[in-house]
């Protein structure tokens, strides 16, 4: 398939300089190299990831704290002079 790429200039240091450790490479071929080494990564990534579980621990509620007025429980909590 035959298509026109804008390269950001960035991107395109970087090509030449792999292009220039392997001479024998055409640009062609190192552009197409490196989109192949990417997408790689990408599908086995997506494929190494698997799902977890969070299992909830019940700490229970101070039995000596009342969530009822807010500013009191910071008081309680955190000291008066918290602010």
């Amino acid at each position: 398939m035959r298509t026109t790429l804008t390269i950001d200039d960035d991107v395109a240091f970087g090509l030449r300089k792999i292009q220039q450790s392997e001479p024998s490479k055409s640009f062609k071929e190192v552009v197409n190299e490196v989109l192949r080494k990417g997408l790689n990564t990408n599908l086995t990534r997506n494929k190494a990831k698997k799902g977890f579980t969070i299992e909830p621990l019940n700490l229970g509620l101070r039995e000596d704290l009342n969530f009822d007025n807010i500013e009191e429980l910071l008081d309680q909590l955190e000291g008066p002079f918290r602010k």
